[in-house]
């Protein structure tokens, strides 16, 4: 690639910058991203970026606040210093389950969020899997929305039966993405009805769709607490699916979710790194972490030299 291009990480997900930095043959820039003893972000930025395409690679997972602001501030630093062109790529893109008002008097955070991107400097965005495509509306500029879809087929190709698969939407937001998935591994689909009684509570679950006996894969883009993916399973082993696996792009798993996970009857969680995973889900057997530097690289690597991208969002 051209010298020009400068790539930079906060934080949040070091191992997959790194990993993405080693994909393309170019160096991390050196930049100072610390905190202050009264808890502010600090940023410098100790290389010339004049004229350079610069990618900023930052996830907004948990600390949430800390990391958003350490991106932000970093867009602000890079647009100061006069780069040419600043993408802010983030793998996992924070506050994006709030991005319509359920009751009266909230915010729409997930356009706020985009709004303190845009303001602070960035010129495009690159990101994956976003929670609601509606989501990129809410920028005045470029977004590319890539999936990991390609990274989990390739996986489940290798270790599944097709012909025995059935995808499963645990619910119905969720249809869409599954029948894809479905169509591509030339699977058999079934939607679970879930009733909820409040945030993160689900009181019922209902199967639409035969998985007696089948390999039950069941598809998400975000695992937080795990409480409604450990129940669809403990449902779909109640409806007769011999085999059970969970497939889902960004790992949140906040509260007792490995736990629930270790003790559900899912034989694995695929997932992908775009959160990293905490110490303490490091050396779980049920947990099989993917990498999507290659396929964020890839889309780096066209941006800069100003070529489509529509092929990856398959």
């Amino acid at each position: 690639m051209q010298d020009e291009v400068k790539i930079f990480a906060g934080n949040s997900n070091l191992p997959l910058a790194r990993e993405i930095s080693q994909f393309l043959e170019v160096p991390l820039g050196k930049a100072t991203v610390e905190t202050f003893s009264d808890g502010e972000s600090k940023i410098e930025v100790k290389e010339n970026v004049r004229g350079g395409d610069v990618f900023v690679i930052q996830s907004t997972c948990a600390p949430g606040n800390d990391n958003l602001m350490e991106l932000l501030l970093m867009l602000d630093a890079f647009k100061r210093a006069s780069a040419k062109r600043i993408t802010a790529v983030i793998p996992y893109y924070g506050y994006a389950r709030q991005d319509r008002k359920v009751v009266p008097r909230v915010p729409i955070s997930a356009k706020l969020v985009a709004d303190l991107i845009t303001t602070a400097g960035a010129s495009r965005i690159l990101t994956m899997d976003l929670h609601s495509g509606q989501i990129q509306g809410f920028f005045n500029i470029p977004v590319d929305n890539l999936y990991a879809t390609p990274v989990l087929l390739e996986y489940l190709k290798r270790q599944l039966d097709r012909k025995e698969v059935t995808i499963v939407s645990p619910d119905a937001g969720g249809v869409e993405r599954a029948r894809d998935f479905a169509t591509r591994l030339d699977a058999s689909l079934a939607i679970i009805d879930k009733r909820r009684v409040g945030p993160n509570v689900v009181a019922e679950m209902n199967i639409i769709g035969e998985v007696k006996g089948q390999i039950a894969v069941l598809l998400d883009d975000i695992v937080d607490t795990a409480g409604t993916l450990t129940m669809a399973a403990e449902a779909l082993e109640k409806e007769g699916a011999k085999r059970i696996f969970s497939c889902c792009t960004h790992a949140v798993l906040s509260g007792p979710a490995i736990q629930m996970i270790n003790d559900s009857p899912m034989e694995e969680l695929i997932v992908t790194d775009t959160i990293p995973l905490g110490p303490e889900a490091e050396g779980w057997k049920k947990i099989k972490v993917l990498s999507v530097a290659h396929l964020i690289g890839e889309a780096i690597r066209r941006t800069h030299q100003e070529q489509s991208i529509s092929s990856l969002f398959v």
